[in-house]
């Protein structure tokens, strides 16, 4: 099978390509690079096609999905704090980019279109388990374009054109591109450079996912029987805590001498969502856990594959502040 990983170059694009690659896929990546391709310096050039440009660019997007087989959708202006520096940048990249990559991906015979979503399109919901069939309440410009994008995906589903949405929880674990601004490396990083992690609030509710554990699921998503996936949306995050408990169990693979200092917070988003659904209609479940990915982190300090933690690269707010992205 042949594989476009549109913002493949990324985080999580960086762990997925090489597993697919690993698995046998074919694989193309369709990136702006924005961050660099450091993710995939370790790839033969034999193994991966890389389209340097921008999904809002119809010619590049055309071009990338002829003679696919299927698609995932990672690229995105990937969080909140991201989502703010621009709104109208935000709308055109998450959605009309979408857009783009769904009316392009038909046109060129693409079978199946795996949709990365988010968590946050529930918004704040005071049900103790969020499941796929409550209404949405995306409250940020970030949540309101994965909603909308959701939208369009599920519209596009047809007999020749399987697609399915995939609302991940926040991710955790280490990448080649890493990033120290999601919560579970936040906490990490904190404890093994400054011996001192400060939470905000503490009891909002946070489900994870490890990096390798979404990758694994991304690439199952491509064999999945149609009829168990078409159409669908499925919440992934197995473990749901809050982020107090987080920083506990930091503290408990890091050293027990690490300090937890508890600060104030305005960030009111609080969800505990239920995977159960992808389970039962699919028959998948994670095979790591938070703590895995907290003592990879730890190990990836120890054997100086984060040299500069303070580094911009590895904050997604900071380094697209530095390169005013537009």
């Amino acid at each position: 099978m042949k594989i476009l990983v549109t913002g493949g170059a990324g985080h999580v694009g960086s762990v997925l390509v090489p597993y697919l690659i690993e698995k046998g896929f074919s694989v193309s990546v369709l990136d702006k690079l924005i961050f660099g391709d450091e993710g995939l310096r370790k790839i033969s050039k034999e193994n991966i096609n890389i389209f340097n440009g921008d999904i809002r660019d119809k010619k590049i997007v055309d071009k990338a999905t002829k003679n696919v087989d299927a698609v995932i959708h990672l690229a995105a202006i990937s969080n909140d704090p991201c989502s703010e520096l621009d709104h109208k940048l935000t709308k055109e990249v998450n959605y009309e980019g979408t857009k783009n990559l769904v009316n392009y991906a038909k046109k060129n015979g693409v079978k199946r279109f795996i949709n990365v979503s988010s968590s946050s399109v529930y918004g704040i919901k005071n049900e103790p388990n969020v499941t796929e069939d409550l209404p949405l309440n995306p409250l940020t410009i970030y949540s309101k374009t994965k909603a909308w994008s959701e939208q369009y995906v599920n519209e596009a589903n047809n007999d020749n054109f399987t697609t399915v949405n995939i609302r991940p929880a926040t991710v955790c674990g280490y990448s080649p591109r890493m990033r120290l601004d999601l919560v579970v490396n936040i906490l990490t990083s904190h404890a093994i450079k400054n011996n001192k992690i400060i939470v905000f609030g503490g009891s909002q509710k946070r489900p994870n996912i490890h990096i390798k554990d979404i990758s694994d699921l991304y690439t199952q998503m491509l064999t999945f029987p149609e009829e168990k996936i078409a159409g669908e949306s499925f919440n992934v995050g197995f473990e749901n805590h809050s982020v107090m408990k987080l920083a506990d169990i930091v503290k408990e693979v890091i050293g027990d001498d690490v300090e937890i200092e508890v600060q104030k917070t305005d960030d009111p988003r609080s969800y505990h969502i239920s995977s159960e659904k992808l389970t039962k209609k699919t028959g998948y479940k994670p095979k790591r856990i938070i703590k895995d990915a907290i003592k990879e982190i730890k190990n990836a300090f120890e054997d100086g594959k984060i040299p500069d933690w303070k580094d911009s690269k590895y904050y997604n707010v900071k380094k697209m502040k530095e390169l005013n992205i537009k």
